[in-house]
């Protein structure tokens, strides 16, 4: 049974799943949709055509789906989708999609996303991430699967950032983030591998063979595209295909220091 206060402002039309808690001066838009267990704190406001999944908790003033920071914004019938399990906490803002960017913006499940987290439109989150307080994401921002991002640090627009991938706090990164990768700076650039994330979830044999990947990529000297292609020519490992596809598809380029060979 759902535990809803009086205080809540519900709209006609919103639907409300089972076992939810919506605390005193909240506002759920007409067109939201709130997942069953899903827990929102008071003074949070659900705004537009928000879906929301199950058992999520959403803390006090948060501000999720309010209208693009977009100049080009014009009213269009656009969307936030958020997945399971996330933890969503204070003066958090999430932007639905805009037109250009196809209308949604997208979160997957079990993430974390600290005090003051800004999503901006378009972006679209894996699971299993964590963002810290501040950081901030622009329109058409694309993350993976457990990635890292520190506190204070600003996303560009159209940055992609892989899988297992950690950007440092009080950094400011411009480019594309390969996965597995840590970047830190400002401008920031990659540092090596997030070891401490992949130590987490792989095998040291796993971890071997990245950081000889990893040198190959960026410490040898060698064109970086063309080194990447060698590698998904000459071996069977999804991980090191899924860095290198990632490197041979990215548009922003990568933040490393080129080294003569």
């Amino acid at each position: 049974m759902s535990k809803i206060s009086p205080l809540a402002i519900i709209e006609d039309g919103a639907v409300i799943g089972q076992d939810v808690d919506i605390g005193p001066y909240c506002l759920i838009s007409a067109k939201a949709t709130i997942g069953d267990g899903t827990r929102i704190d008071q003074n949070s406001c659900i705004y537009g055509k928000t879906t929301i999944g199950k058992n999520n908790h959403i803390f006090s003033h948060a501000v999720i789906g309010s209208v693009p920071q977009d100049l080009k914004f014009a009213g269009e019938d656009v969307e936030l989708i958020i997945g399971d399990h996330n933890k969503i906490r204070e003066f958090t803002l999430f932007n639905p999609g805009t037109k250009g960017g196809g209308g949604k913006t997208i979160i997957g499940s079990h993430n974390l996303f600290m005090g003051y987290v800004h999503i901006g439109h378009d972006v679209i989150i894996g699971n299993h991430c964590i963002l810290a307080n501040a950081a901030t994401l622009a329109g058409h921002v694309e993350m993976g699967d457990y990635a890292v991002i520190g506190g204070m640090t600003p996303i560009h627009q159209f940055v992609h950032i892989g899988d297992y991938a950690m950007v440092a706090g009080a950094s400011a990164l411009a480019q594309d983030v390969p996965p597995f990768c840590m970047a830190e700076g400002n401008r920031a650039t990659l540092r090596g591998l997030n070891l401490t994330g992949l130590r987490r979830n792989m095998s040291r044999d796993e971890i071997d063979e990245l950081k000889s990947a990893y040198r190959d990529l960026f410490e040898a000297g060698k064109p970086l595209k063309d080194t990447a292609a060698e590698l998904v020519e000459n071996t069977q490992n999804h991980n090191i295909h899924n860095l290198c596809n990632f490197i041979l598809k990215t548009k922003r380029g990568i933040p490393y220091e080129r080294k003569k060979s």
